[in-house]
């Protein structure tokens, strides 16, 4: 349904808290016709956080999108930008141009594999929708922006087919411990899926399936089968083109996580550990390990994007 934009006299803004993901298992099938790869994967979401505030603009004062905190020098503040296409989808759905103001703390890592821009992305689509009344699916709409922006808008552990747009909620027992290595640099997504490509070569590539074995750990709360069972197609490809990841990842077991795997694309590093005080011990390692720039705990699974406070005229 179609609704006018609040007009210039009539000024909200409202706040949106949205998490980071992690893929617990992701598999890769061969290329598509149209560039992209067929995946099963399950998500979960943790509870590192971007913060979005969104603030209505005077007509024709279009969008204007700012950025802070942790490496928010590294994202744009443009068209490029997810947070500033989705404002702009969000308006064809009203009979107006976007007229907004979008802040953007950052506390999901920016280019970790962590889906910090998709989050953004859902955290506008539904803030937009609020504050302009929009009604519509924004499932439909969070798909036409990126894979994994219709999981953000959702949270808590589901999994996802096609290239990870089609969710579905999962259901998940107990809480999960995780400690997250960041790295220096970045791994760009499409340069990581051209390297698993390569890495097959001529070889047969299955279409991918659900992990079972991740579905149930999640399901029975069981954080050492979830360990022994996290599994990645990208991690291959991702190891290839930064081999500096893998002495990491060997740092985890040796420390006491249950598992070990790189989150995406890639090169955040993620351990599960069994509770608060291995999540500290690892974290202590890891730490003074020099292998990465900084180390994060979270807990899963935590819920999607979240309206955390609105301002409404009257």
């Amino acid at each position: 349904m179609q609704r006018d934009l609040v007009s210039s006299e009539m000024h909200g803004s409202l706040r949106v808290r949205v998490p980071a993901k992690i893929n617990l298992s992701l598999a890769v099938g061969p290329p598509r016709p149209d560039g992209f790869h067929n995946l099963a994967t399950v998500f979960q979401a943790l509870s590192l956080y971007d913060t979005v505030t969104l603030r209505d603009r005077a007509d024709g004062a279009g969008v204007r999108l700012t950025i802070s905190g942790s490496q928010a020098n590294q994202v744009p503040v443009d068209e490029k930008n997810l947070a500033w296409q989705a404002a702009e989808l969000a308006a064809e759905q009203t009979t107006s141009k976007p007229d907004l103001d979008i802040d953007i703390e950052k506390g999901i890592p920016v280019a970790g594999g962590m889906a910090g821009g998709s989050a953004d992305a859902a955290a506008v689509l539904l803030g937009c929708s609020a504050l302009w009344d929009i009604d519509e699916d924004l499932a439909p709409l969070a798909a036409q922006l990126g894979s994994d922006v219709p999981f953000a808008l959702v949270g808590g552990t589901a999994v996802g087919q096609g290239r990870g747009e089609q969710v579905a909620s999962a259901m998940t027992r107990g809480k999960f411990h995780w400690v997250l290595a960041l790295s220096d640099g970045e791994l760009a997504t499409p340069k990581v899926y051209a390297e698993i490509d390569r890495l097959r070569g001529d070889q047969p590539v299955l279409e991918p399936v659900i992990a079972e074995d991740v579905v149930r750990a999640v399901r029975t709360g069981d954080a050492t089968a979830l360990g022994a069972a996290l599994t990645n197609d990208l991690q291959p490809a991702a190891l290839s083109l930064m081999p500096a990841l893998a002495a990491l990842l060997e740092l985890g077991p040796e420390h006491g996580a249950l598992g070990s795997i790189i989150s995406g694309s890639g090169p955040t590093c993620a351990f599960l550990v069994s509770d608060e005080e291995a999540a500290l011990e690892l974290t202590v390692a890891l730490s003074a390990s020099g292998l990465c720039r900084t180390v994060r705990q979270a807990s899963a699974p935590v819920p999607g994007a979240t309206v955390v406070s609105r301002d409404t005229p009257i």
